[in-house]
């Protein structure tokens, strides 16, 4: 067992599962965040905006500068940026500080996701791809079993600043695991202008990437705020808000676990046109959660639709056009990031304005645009069973 931990998925999962923890820290120890630094809770949920803008261009920004670079050296090298960005975060004393610094820190976590997709796609063959895929994708869905209520809890109980120092640690082991497992000289072929040209001017390839900015902005209209909902809304203790993100985060795991066994029976845009209506039926029934027992009920076909959504928006790009995955993944992430932007910054608009009541109709929008358009963009490539 021990052996098999260092092979190359098992070391990108562990990764992944650090990048997952570190991205979503914030919104699990919000609630510390705003009490300790003295900021209203809609300007601490730009903690994970203003980071969101910096992943979104950086991402792309970062696959085009080091796409000649091995990826051993760099996906070590992300994952240690991202621990000492996490350390130094933790010694902040005001927002001011902390927010320019957290931004800085998600450039690891640009750098990492789509490059550790780039990798194993390198090194699995064609028709293994999709699973490998979907499969270092569970890092981010063990992160929300794991790390994100642990992160609640420590928030909670110690300080959010124990939670950030946590996540340095992780990162720190990953970034050993991925050094031992990962061998030299693995580079796919660098990227040209042509090939980002050929990406930009596909409308069906561009309109997959809208997908994932869409249903991520949807979500994270109130996933960002959900620490802060179940305190003011719903008054959960903070055991009882860990146990929320608890089983957000398993069934997110069950979900990703689900589509690894299902994506190449069914086809990449079948797995997320099925995960996209799964979370739009929670957004649409969140009105139901009026306490801890129905929170757990409407929150679970969300939670078994979320990561497997990105997991399978990340497989059907890379088998849509295999030429240009290492373009699309990191476009993905961008998209995945600016969704987060803009779910956050919408989503803490409307709290400001008017509270949290209509955070959950505004996050269906967003879920509706992006089932519709997905949709659309399966219609012209249906000859291309993956896809």
């Amino acid at each position: 067992m021990a052996g098999r931990a260092f092979t190359p998925r098992w070391a990108l999962l562990g990764g992944n599962f650090a990048i997952g923890c570190g991205v979503m820290v914030t919104a699990g120890v919000l609630n510390d965040i705003v009490r300790s630094l003295n900021v209203s809770v809609a300007l601490g949920g730009q903690l994970i905006g203003a980071a969101a803008v910096v992943m979104a261009f950086g991402s792309p920004i970062l696959a085009g500068l080091l796409s000649g670079w091995d990826r051993r050296q760099l996906l070590v090298l992300a994952l240690l940026w991202f621990a000492a960005g996490h350390l130094l975060s933790a010694m902040m004393a005001s927002y001011a500080t902390l927010l320019p610094l957290r931004c800085l820190c998600m450039l690891g976590a640009a750098a990492f996701t789509p490059q550790a997709a780039s990798a194993i796609s390198a090194l699995t063959p064609p028709q293994e791809r999709g699973r490998a895929i979907t499969f270092i994708f569970l890092g981010w869905a063990v992160a929300s079993v794991v790390g994100i209520p642990l992160a609640a809890y420590v928030g909670e109980t110690w300080g959010w600043r124990w939670a950030f120092v946590g996540v340095a640690l992780l990162s720190l082991a990953a970034a050993a695991g991925v050094w031992r497992a990962l061998p030299d000289g693995i580079r796919p072929t660098a990227l040209s202008l042509a090939d980002w040209r050929s990406v930009f001017t596909h409308p069906v390839l561009m309109a997959i990437v809208a997908v994932t900015a869409m249903s991520s902005a949807g979500q994270f209209t109130l996933f960002s705020y959900f620490a802060p909902y179940y305190r003011q809304v719903l008054g959960a203790s903070a055991a009882e808000i860990s146990l929320l993100f608890l089983w957000f985060g398993a069934l997110g795991l069950v979900g990703n676990v689900l589509l690894t066994r299902l994506i190449d029976r069914i086809g990449a845009a079948a797995a997320v046109a099925l995960t996209l209506a799964s979370m739009a039926v929670s957004l649409l029934a969140w009105p139901l959660a009026l306490g801890f027992s129905s929170a757990l009920l409407v929150t679970a076909p969300w939670a078994l639709g979320c990561f497997a959504s990105n997991s399978a928006q990340q497989a059907r790009l890379a088998l849509a056009a295999p030429t240009l995955a290492t373009a699309l993944i990191s476009l993905n992430s961008s998209a995945m990031y600016l969704g987060h932007f803009a779910g956050s910054a919408s989503g803490g608009a409307m709290i400001s304005a008017a509270g949290f009541g209509g955070l959950s109709w505004m996050a269906l929008a967003w879920m509706c645009a992006a089932l519709g358009t997905s949709l659309w963009a399966a219609r012209p490539m249906r000859d291309q069973p993956h896809v």
